[in-house]
């Protein structure tokens, strides 16, 4: 393999990483809001339920 063209496929690895990775942050970001509103929403049933009880 040329040098060239190792280089080449080395800057070509290197954006595919860069990709999967900010994908990955995404996904991680999106999962910790989904989690965040699933406890906020539990928080607010608990709270209502309280408040039927008292």
């Amino acid at each position: 393999m040329t040098p060239e063209l190792h280089y080449q496929l080395m800057v070509s690895r290197v954006a595919e990483l860069h990709e999967e990775a900010a994908h990955q942050r995404t996904v991680r970001a999106a999962i910790a809001a989904l989690k965040k509103r699933r406890a906020s929403a539990h928080q607010a049933r608990a709270a209502l339920a309280k408040t039927r009880v008292a």
